[in-house]
């Protein structure tokens, strides 16, 4: 789909090269450049005390790009990233704008090399206000200042993580989008642009519905436990072979008697404490703890026929390990195989769409540090003394 896009990506850890990754997933050169150290992301087991011979983390991130290694702290560094960039589509970046106008790889620099050139910002923060070139990871920026983690766990619950990188791959998305906009303008224009994306506002996007609320009505509702539910008819219920479901009411009144009916308690409709959405809500309790001996008294199995034949929405709570042998997320095209470099493939997750007719997933596997420094090089005409000169300077 993006075969004839090179992208040159300066950025390390998971947002800004899950962004690029997406883009080598569907077909565009992306030529990462490292630092002597490498990608942090590389190191991501030795950091927990690990001995894993694999990185599945630094994998999805990175698989079918190709890896230059570069200290931008010298002179021939820099010149060889300007070198790069002449000619390519698009720049990404999650270096502190301080750092990339001390290298002088900032956008009005890249710009001077290349008119065309999309050069896109992720940051923590934004390019602009107090906090521009404050270091931001997603646990941080994403989580815990967007506001995300606070309205995710019930209220009165202490701050707990997110799972690793979720919110760098929202941004991931976001990145993707915004840079894709970028080259449909330049079509039009035949200049680039300066793009920016932020973990900020990727959090602040991804609670956008909450956030309309209370910014509309200055305030908002927390999230509360089972028996507390605002909808109680939106909840989780546990079956007796001990699986849970998640089970989800439409908008209005219209799912109420296919719900009771799908519990075997149709007669619920008729019971005047639940006659209306105020006072299903009203008594949300009662009604929770009846829900859930009615679905505590079915297997699984059989709570799954009654809510289909009622065209309910519903899903069963699972696990990452249930997952991996859900027959409907192998159809959704959800895992790929990726070439691990030594002749063989090991099951990962897809990108985040497929083009059906189209090759859209891994096209080699992650590099190794610098593995193609001589050869990116000779591409963009360097003589071998060049290029020698580039891959001794002292750091």
């Amino acid at each position: 789909m993006l075969r004839g896009l090179r992208v040159i990506e300066l950025a390390t850890y998971i947002a800004a090269p899950g962004a690029a990754g997406i883009m080598a997933d569907w077909g565009a050169d992306v030529i990462k450049i490292e630092s002597p150290d490498g990608d942090p992301m590389r190191g991501f087991f030795d950091t927990l005390g690990s001995d894993q011979a694999a990185n599945p983390i630094f994998e999805l991130d990175n698989r079918g790009k190709r890896s230059v290694v570069l200290d931008i702290r010298t002179p021939a560094g820099r010149d060889a990233a300007k070198a790069l960039v002449k000619d390519a589509d698009i720049f990404l970046t999650n270096v502190r704008p301080a750092g990339l106008a001390r290298a002088g790889l900032d956008y009005d620099a890249l710009r001077a090399v290349n008119p065309r050139l999309i050069y896109c910002s992720l940051t923590g923060y934004g390019l602009e206000g107090p906090d521009a070139d404050r270091p931001g990871m997603d646990v941080a920026a994403f989580w815990s200042r967007a506001g995300v983690g606070a309205i995710t766990g019930p209220k009165g619950a202490e701050p707990f993580p997110l799972r690793t990188g979720m919110g760098d791959h929202v941004t991931s998305l976001a990145t993707v989008s915004a840079i894709l906009a970028a080259v449909h303008e330049r079509h039009r224009t035949g200049v680039g642009r300066l793009v920016e994306t932020s973990l900020l506002r990727a959090g602040v996007y991804a609670i956008g519905s909450d956030m309309a609320i209370q910014l509309r009505f200055g305030k908002l509702a927390s999230t509360r436990p089972r028996r507390e539910a605002i909808q109680p008819l939106a909840n989780f219920f546990q079956t007796r072979d001990g699986r849970w479901i998640c089970l989800l009411a439409r908008q209005g009144s219209s799912d109420w008697a296919r719900i009771a009916t799908a519990a075997g308690r149709p007669e619920l409709t008729e019971d005047p404490r639940f006659t209306s959405a105020r006072l299903r809500r009203e008594n949300g309790g009662a009604l929770v703890d009846i829900l859930d001996a009615a679905f505590g008294a079915m297997d699984y199995a059989e709570a799954a026929k009654a809510l289909d034949a009622g065209d309910l929405t519903w899903a069963p709570w699972q696990t990452p390990r249930d997952l991996v042998t859900d027959p409907q997320a192998a159809a959704a095209g959800c895992f790929v195989e990726t070439p691990d470099g030594k002749g063989a493939t090991f099951p990962a997750p897809a990108g985040p769409a497929r083009f059906p007719g189209a090759e859209d997933g891994p096209r080699g596997p992650a590099p190794g540090l610098g593995e193609h420094t001589a050869a990116v090089l000779a591409e963009i005409g360097w003589s071998e003394d060049e290029i020698e000169r580039v891959m001794s300077a002292p750091s």
